[in-house]
């Protein structure tokens, strides 16, 4: 857990308040530092240069969107030496890995979360992750950009979600005679199938217009010192996925597109240049999909996803660079946000995670190895 020169707590109030003027500007016109408050009454400060610049912007973001931070203070000065953005979420299991550590999957994330044995305060940090699974409490879990666990604390409020969650239901009684009615003419139909054959490519779009609208949405992408809104942060392919591929949704249907989503679900373990690890785990990952016309009889849905690739590719492409042969996809409509059905139709909560992943891609480019993508890495 964090320990007495660290602070996990919502932003309070920032003194001078940070929203008249830019913060590398209020920063220098206050070299005797600018006051951040945390809820509890914990007081620390910035001091001008480039990164306490930057975290104020991002403290100032955090303190408007109600999300917590995590700090560490000098105890003399108090001024702020590092700062991290808490994830708050139930969790969804917690697994034992080989190595004696644990992973973690939380129900706010896709991300393959990791605690590991020499962790300092380990043995408490898992009973709280344990607790919280048992008991589906919320807790805020801060890590590293390695997606290793530093930091786990209950948490009082309740995570984001959709807007407008909609449980999966089973199908009703006549729906389910319908199909019983149904079955026999399917069967007798089936082998007529190939009357349609050639009209299947109907509605799906030139592989020319399909790189056309993959340069739409991959042009929305966040200058990762800036993250100005809407940019979407393609940069940061940690976690955030399906707030992404929603908002690439809206942008292709407003294209006059007719997007669908693609889902992968395994041990996925994905090479990047965006994570300074060069890697990344996930328990999942969703992008869009659009029907393509690859030659008159030939068709395809092909993944639209600027986290992974500069172009549309294959489903089968878009699996095999994730890491895991044994993955499994599943289709589903794009109004799907979250599944098993949960839906975001005024894209409310895909702005506020855009936002929350937003601050975090640039936080990122503040530490040392700068902002991504990385030359070092393959």
């Amino acid at each position: 857990m964090a320990g007495p020169n660290a602070i996990v707590a919502l932003v309070a109030r920032i003194d001078p308040p940070a929203d008249k003027t830019g913060a590398a500007e209020l920063l220098r016109h206050h070299p005797d530092g600018v006051s951040v408050a945390f809820e509890g009454e914990q007081t620390t400060r910035l001091f001008q240069g480039h990164v306490g610049a930057g975290y104020l912007d991002i403290l100032e973001q955090l303190r408007r969107m109600r999300a917590p931070a995590y700090v560490e203070f000098r105890p003399d000065t108090r001024e702020i030496t590092r700062l991290l953005i808490p994830l708050v979420s139930r969790v969804a299991k917690v697994d034992e890995l080989g190595d004696g550590g644990v992973g973690v999957e939380l129900d706010a994330s896709h991300a393959r979360h990791f605690l590991k044995r020499d962790t300092l305060g380990y043995d408490e940090l898992l009973a709280t992750l344990r607790r919280a699974a048992e008991k589906r409490e919320p807790v805020a879990v801060t890590e590293s950009d390695d997606q290793a666990i530093i930091d786990v604390r209950p948490w009082p409020q309740e995570p984001a979600g959709p807007a407008n969650p909609v449980k999966e239901q089973r199908p009703g009684l006549f729906a389910r005679l319908a199909r019983l009615i149904w079955w026999p003419f399917g069967l007798i139909l089936w082998p007529l199938r190939w009357i349609w054959w050639p009209f299947r490519c109907c509605g799906c779009i030139s592989t020319t217009r399909a790189q056309q609208l993959f340069d739409l949405v991959s042009a929305q992408t966040c200058n990762p010192l800036s993250v100005p809104p809407p940019c979407i942060p393609f940069l940061y392919p940690d976690d955030g996925c399906w707030a992404r591929a929603h908002e690439m949704c809206r942008l292709l249907i407003n294209a006059g597109a007719s997007p669908k989503k693609i889902w992968i679900d395994g041990n996925l373990h994905t090479p990047t240049r965006n994570n300074p690890a060069c890697f990344v785990h996930w328990y999942w990952h969703v992008a869009p999909t659009l029907c393509v016309r690859l030659s008159w009889f030939h068709c395809e849905d092909m993944v639209i996803d600027p986290s992974l690739f500069t172009k549309p590719v294959t489903e089968a492409a878009w699996k095999g660079v994730q890491g895991d042969a044994s993955a499994t996809l599943t289709p589903t409509a794009a109004s799907v946000y979250m599944r098993p059905a949960q839906t975001d139709p005024g894209y409310t909560d895909t702005n506020v995670q855009l936002n929350y992943y937003r601050q975090k891609l640039k936080l990122r480019s503040l530490q040392p190895a700068g902002p991504p993508p990385y030359a070092f890495c393959p």
